[in-house]
């Protein structure tokens, strides 16, 4: 939860998983979920909007390179 008045409020960022057996988003069709949004992810969008350049999330957050998409936008 992120929370603050520079916050952009009122949504939903990344998806919610199909929860099912042997869906695209179960690791072994036990129901071991995937999450489709990183800690990461969100971290990086919080270090950037506290100054952290760039250049420096890979070094900061080293599995960022694994995800298109680095700010989730939401401030």
């Amino acid at each position: 939860m992120v929370i603050g008045g520079a916050v952009r409020g009122g949504e939903i960022y990344g998806s919610f998983p199909e929860l099912a057996l042997g869906s695209d988003n179960d690791t072994d069709e036990r129901g071991v979920w995937i999450p489709t949004t990183a800690i990461d992810q969100y971290g990086a969008t919080r270090a950037s909007w506290f100054g952290l350049g760039a250049s420096d999330l890979s070094t900061v957050f080293p599995d960022l390179a694994n995800f298109t998409q680095t700010n989730l936008g939401f401030v």
